[in-house]
């Protein structure tokens, strides 16, 4: 391994726009962001050292043997996050990144590229939602105070943004400043454009154009050995030093060098990709798909260790995909159904026993809708939700757990969801689902806010068609409880704490369809029902199934009705949870859904 001449940043995106520079497929994704991009550009530009880089030299020989990647230029958060593949021709050698990617991508992106990321507030469906941004500087004047201690004004602008400009403030697009020639080119380029205060900015022109054309800031070992376990060796100790990479990077990698057939890296994106699409949308990562592989592929073990990731089991891995990306899609989507999304589902391992009882079965999407499959489906919602409100159950032990219940499930799984035996099982662990009266009442007074207050509105209220987008209502609006309106109505000051305090605890709280929910505003429950509901009996009904006492007219009746009601639910919270099967089974005969 020989250290090489420096290179200039000009020098290196040719060499990357040639396709000369090329990611191995053991590389990870490009996961900088905006800040982390400006930062570096702020680091250059001051004469701060970056790192070395180490380059792979893989001859014509041994090229065409190893799958490649091109750098990200464009980079779209939602429609293109990944780098793209790329086809070496048969008759030319590459120099393949070892360690250096993220840096080398952020300077492809903010000299040659763009960055599109989603903007706060804006649903991930929406167009609009991911500007399109380039990296400018300011030529006039350095950047605001910052934590971050940058100098130097990098900001990624829209091109509408970026035409504002003051006496302080002219952005530059760093992109051009390819095609600049030093000196009068860069003088006559800011006299065109009338940039005021020329001095300063050609001073700073100048410093980009020099850091971009003259200076060799990339420096680099150039590593010969065609030897992939060598080379291999190599990145692994390059990037598992830090925190570069994730372990499962590194073991997603090795996965990626053994399959023969399917594209891994493609086909495990693709599919994160599409199970965070599903409904209103989640956010798996490749760790879980990696983990929900072993443990579909029925690796003996489903922990994340360097002897799971053999070549005899990413063999088994590889033929059996197809098939586990079915399923896992499969259990996505069901677990969609049961309302769940990436807010309220609190933990991802709870679908992987699901996924791998879907495999088991090889069970297609009429599972989703099919009559004869209800009561299985109660049956794994029910589990499901009650896993997600015992603290504790998808936390240590998971590996050994999952194992567990795989072997359950291949025991008894065969017809039908063994929720009896998996309940055994996990007991056997230190993990029941049977709660105690401690237990309940804690869940009983569990606030607005929590990960877990989805998951138990769901299970005391099973009849809410949770296929359609529900939001958690407060019953008695929240704006109703501030203080000066207390006031008003005569309570003292300790009183206000403690009404504010229960306005955002479960008693207060319900699931309302999203639609009726916006409607609803700052309506008081008495008036917003008789709107809903004009018939008296309909209203009673809807009273009923949703643990509703008789309504107050204003919140000095709030007291009386948040203690009734929650003594029902608690009331309800027992059958469901101390082993009460038959308000369960109840309550699963209401309505699918009520008016």
């Amino acid at each position: 391994m020989a250290y090489e001449n420096p290179k200039t940043i000009r020098d290196t995106l040719q060499r990357i726009h040639q396709h000369d520079y090329v990611l191995p497929a053991i590389q990870r994704e490009f996961v900088w962001k905006p800040i982390q991009i400006a930062r570096l550009f702020d680091s250059l530009m001051r004469g701060y050292p970056i790192g070395s880089f180490l380059f792979w030299q893989v001859d014509r020989a041994h090229a065409r043997e190893y799958r490649y990647y091109d750098f990200v230029r464009d980079f779209h958060e939602r429609d293109a996050p990944h780098c793209p593949t790329l086809d070496v021709p048969p008759d030319r050698g590459v120099t393949a990144i070892l360690d250096g990617q993220q840096r080398l991508t952020a300077l492809n992106i903010g000299i040659r590229g763009s960055y599109a990321a989603k903007e706060p507030r804006k649903w991930w469906t929406n167009p609009d939602a991911f500007p399109r941004k380039r990296l400018f500087l300011n030529l006039l004047g350095d950047a605001p105070e910052n934590e971050e201690g940058i100098v130097y004004d990098f900001r990624f602008l829209t091109e509408d943004r970026a035409q504002e400009r003051n006496e302080t403030q002219f952005w530059f697009r760093v992109g051009d400043i390819i095609d600049l020639q030093a000196g009068p080119d860069l003088l006559d380029y800011l006299t065109r454009r009338e940039v005021p205060n020329s001095g300063f900015a050609f001073r700073r022109l100048h410093e980009l154009h020099d850091l971009v054309h003259r200076e060799g800031v990339i420096h680099y070992y150039l590593e010969e050995e065609q030897n992939l376990e060598r080379v291999l060796d190599i990145f692994i100790r390059v990037n598992s030093g830090g925190t570069v990479l994730s372990y499962s990077d590194l073991l997603m990698s090795i996965a990626t060098t053994q399959w023969q057939t399917l594209p891994a890296r493609e086909v495990i994106h693709d599919l994160v990709d599409r199970l965070n699409r599903t409904r209103n949308g989640f956010s798996f990562t490749k760790d879980f798909v990696l983990k929900a592989g072993l443990m579909l592929a029925d690796i003996a073990s489903v922990g994340f260790r360097v002897t799971n990731f053999t070549q005899a089991n990413m063999e088994v891995l590889e033929q059996k995909w197809p098939r586990i990306d079915r399923a896992l899609e499969l259990a996505v989507r069901l677990v969609a159904d049961f309302g769940f999304e990436d807010q309220t589902l609190s933990a991802d391992s709870a679908i992987l026993p699901i996924a791998y009882y879907l495999y088991h079965r090889d069970l297609t999407n009429s599972y989703l809708t099919q009559t004869q499959h209800r009561a299985d489906r109660e049956a794994i919602r029910g589990w499901l939700i009650r896993s997600l409100l015992k603290p504790g159950i998808w936390g240590s032990g998971l590996d050994t757990t999952l194992t567990a219940l795989r072997a359950v499930i291949q025991q008894h799984g065969a017809e039908r969801f063994p929720l009896e035996e998996i309940e055994a099982e996990m007991a056997r662990r230190g993990r029941s689902l049977r709660f105690d009266a401690e237990e309940m009442e804690d869940l009983a007074d569990i606030s607005f806010g929590d990960r877990r207050l989805f998951s138990l509105l769901a299970l005391l209220f099973p009849f809410v068609d949770l296929r359609y987008q529900f939001h958690v209502d407060h019953i008695f609006p929240k704006s109703a409880f501030r203080k000066r309106a207390l006031r008003e109505l005569g309570f003292s000051e300790e009183q206000c704490d403690d009404l504010i305090e229960r306005a955002n605890r479960l008693g207060n709280l319900q699931l309302l369809e999203g639609s009726r929910n916006v409607a609803k505003q700052d309506v008081m429950p008495d008036q917003w029902l008789v709107q809903e509901m004009p018939d008296e009996a309909r209203r009673e009904e809807y009273r009923r199934w949703h643990d509703l006492p008789p309504l107050p007219s204003d919140l000095r009746g709030f007291d009386r009705f948040y203690a009734e009601r929650r003594k029902l639910i608690l009331q309800r919270l027992r059958q469901l949870l101390g082993g009460g099967a038959g308000r369960a089974a109840e309550m699963s005969d209401a309505p699918a859904a009520l008016p």
